[in-house]
């Protein structure tokens, strides 16, 4: 199993029901809507601070798992292809210049 994680921040002005609503009703609609759902794709968002009062460097974790590399890089080439429209819809909600991502090595407990 592969998994992705991103790590993302709300374009400047946009509050976080703003951000929810338009990822969960809009953005991740359109992203289905182009290639097959992953194994697993969850959208964490963060409070403004922790329970420390520390805030947040960004908005949302965004996590997503592929059967292999193989299936990651198929979905991406769909999710990614010019004119998929992705990033132009990214850009209407959020700060793409600060989007970070892994992909990551994952340990499960018994």
């Amino acid at each position: 199993m592969i998994t992705s994680i991103a790590l993302l921040k709300a374009r400047a002005g946009l509050s976080r029901a703003e951000l929810v609503d338009y990822y969960e009703n809009h953005h991740v609609p359109l992203i289905l809507s182009l290639a097959p759902t992953p194994d697993h794709y969850v959208r964490d968002y963060l409070p403004a601070t922790d329970d420390r009062g520390f805030p947040a460097d960004f908005d949302v974790v965004t996590r997503m798992k592929f059967t292999d590399k193989a299936a990651r890089r198929a979905w991406l080439s769909l999710v990614l292809a010019e004119g998929s429209g992705v990033a132009e819809d990214e850009a209407r909600f959020l700060d793409r210049s600060a989007t970070r991502s892994w992909v990551v090595e994952e340990h499960v407990s018994a």
